[in-house]
């Protein structure tokens, strides 16, 4: 009785520890790792388990199209990927663990770049990145101006450059299948300086207008095809927005769009993994910054730069003051590509993963995808940014497949984009700026190496053809300065004719004449003008000097009326001596 007592005597605690003591340590190691396990599972978002219930068979991929669309129906109804499944690599079932991989390895081909270096109207530099097809002949370092094998145009994601994993398994792919590959750098990446006071931003679709035009302007016969990654994407579909039939593209691809900055900005701070990435982002921004300082510190508050903790603090602190923005919110309105898809008038596949943990399913225009004809738009469940990694090895990229499939059954069809008749006037500034550096390799160690010695120009080379276009144009100008001396002696012996007027009729006369003679001759002269205007490259001093060889008559003109009031009291007194 009394031992009873005395165990009645223990508080619930105690008896509870006691009985919690009699439990072997191991179970508790098992217990802590079972409960790690599955906020891990939860905070990764794992999918293991559920690609193991499935019998990993892999998620649908899901399409949106026009039920109208010719691009579907005879084109992307051709692929075998966009109707199948995507199953991720086993060991890698998370769309962090797939972005991760994808940063840190990726296991891209082995191959290397022939660089070409372009420069802007503005005076920035891009790094053009060449990958050729097998069977394309290597003629002065890239390709020959009659070249007809399809080229592919690469965009970059945010920080991202031809080095890229994703990048070079797109370029091999592509180059694989007989298609020329060049990627487009952005500004200050792929080991290139920053060389003028303009910076790439997520709406920045200029430099790729100018890239784009001076390929084709290079390679008319080569049908040309445009593939955007992240916020490359964003800048391809911008642009093919933006431009609607004016395009010379033939079709195109984006992977993991944002699609609406605003919306992915409030998302990427929502939860503790996706502010991870923001920070990430940051980082990187902020060291391609440190990369172009000089430049940078210069135009903007470097201070505040280096204190950027996130992708929305850098963009207030650098972007919105180099591109001149009144907020960021406007700056990510205004360049998201979302409000740009119903003007697009070329084939596009859009490539999207319900899980990517950047570029959030919430952002994605199911309904402005759905409403055009020319846009297919296809997600799966899995895939992460940019990854999409296929195989027990990791070795393969899903969406680098199903855009090869998608683009050489375009290019097998007839639905390919033909760029309409237009004036060139906009876009006149391309021509002038076509690089004239040498070409070089980009070694595997980052190593940058010539291709060929320097040589002779090709007298065929658009900047020599730009001298010959200034010739002809001095030529027309020659010819209506003739045409404009025919008019005024044909008015001249007419005006002798003439019956006989008073003093003053005739002084007026003789003031008013010239005045609309020359007005008639250099209107040509002045259409000229406005033609070498829209040569960029060309010397300013070159345009002074033909407005004043072409614009002295007109002043002289200006200077008779000036003084008409001397030369008709002189005729008057010319009048009263006879």
């Amino acid at each position: 009785m009394e031992a009873v007592a005395g165990r009645g005597g223990e508080s619930a605690g105690e008896l509870l520890l006691r009985a919690a003591a009699l439990v072997p340590a191991e179970h508790y190691a098992l217990a802590a790792l079972v409960v790690v396990s599955v906020l891990a599972y939860r905070f990764l978002e794992l999918h293991f388990l559920g690609d193991l219930l499935r019998g990993f068979r892999g998620g649908r991929v899901e399409l949106t199209f026009h039920p109208a669309s010719e691009i579907y129906h005879r084109v992307a109804s051709k692929c075998r990927s966009l109707h199948g499944r995507y199953l991720a690599t086993p060991w890698l079932a998370s769309p962090h663990l797939q972005t991760l991989f994808l940063g840190i390895s990726g296991r891209p081909p082995s191959f290397t770049y022939k660089r070409q270096l372009y420069t802007v109207h503005d005076g920035g530099t891009i790094a053009l990145d060449w990958l050729l097809a097998a069977d394309s002949k290597d003629t002065d370092g890239i390709l020959s101006k009659d070249a007809s094998t399809p080229l592919v145009v690469i965009v970059p994601g945010l920080t991202s450059d031809s080095a890229a994993a994703y990048v070079k398994h797109l370029a091999y792919s592509m180059a694989r299948k007989g298609c020329n590959t060049v990627v487009s750098n952005h500004r200050g990446l792929g080991g290139v300086s920053i060389t003028s006071d303009r910076f790439y931003n997520a709406g920045w679709t200029e430099d790729l207008r100018e890239v784009i035009n001076y390929l084709d302007h290079e390679y008319p016969n080569a049908p040309m095809l445009c593939v955007g990654t992240s916020i490359g994407a964003n800048i391809l579909v911008k642009y093919l927005g933006e431009e609607g039939e004016n395009t010379p593209v033939a079709g195109a691809a984006s992977i993991c769009s944002p699609w609406d900055l605003v919306v992915c900005d409030r998302f990427i701070t929502r939860k503790l993994v996706q502010r991870f990435y923001d920070k990430a982002l940051a980082f990187g921004l902020k060291g391609y910054a440190k990369l172009h300082q000089p430049v940078l510190a210069r135009i903007a508050n470097w201070e505040d730069i280096t204190k950027s903790r996130s992708i929305r603090e850098f963009d207030h602190h650098a972007t919105c003051i180099v591109a001149k923005y009144e907020t960021v919110d406007t700056y990510y309105r205004r360049c998201s590509s979302a409000s740009f898809v119903g003007n697009v008038s070329v084939p596009l596949l859009c490539v999207s993963a319900l899980d990517d943990p950047l570029c959030t399913r919430e952002a994605i225009p199911w309904d402005e995808c759905r409403a055009n004809k020319n846009i297919v738009l296809a997600t799966t469940p899995n895939g992460g940014h940019l990854a999409f990694f296929q195989g027990l090895t990791a070795g393969r990229l899903w969406w680098v497949g199903a855009v090869s499939e998608f683009l050489l059954s375009l290019l097998d069809s007839k639905y390919m984009h033909q760029q309409k008749a237009q004036d060139h006037i906009f876009h006149s500034s391309l021509q002038s700026s076509i690089d004239k550096s040498p070409y070089v390799n980009v070694m595997e160690d980052g190593m940058v190496a010539p291709v060929t010695d320097d040589g002779p120009c090709d007298d065929a080379s658009p900047s020599n053809q730009m001298v010959n276009d200034i010739k002809q144009d001095n030529g027309d100008i020659a010819q209506q300065s003739e045409h404009a001396k025919e008019l005024y002696d044909k008015n001249t012996i007419e005006g002798n004719a003439m019956p006989s007027q008073s003093p003053e009729q005739h002084a007026k006369q003789q003031v008013e004449e010239p005045v609309n003679k020359f007005h008639d001759a250099i209107a040509p002269v002045k259409r000229s003008i406005n033609q070498l205007i829209r040569y960029q490259g060309k010397s300013v001093w070159l345009l002074a000097y033909i407005a004043f060889v072409t614009s002295w008559p007109l002043l002289g003109s200006l200077a008779f009326i000036a003084f008409r009031k001397k030369f008709r009291n002189n005729l008057s007194a010319k009048w009263l001596r006879r």
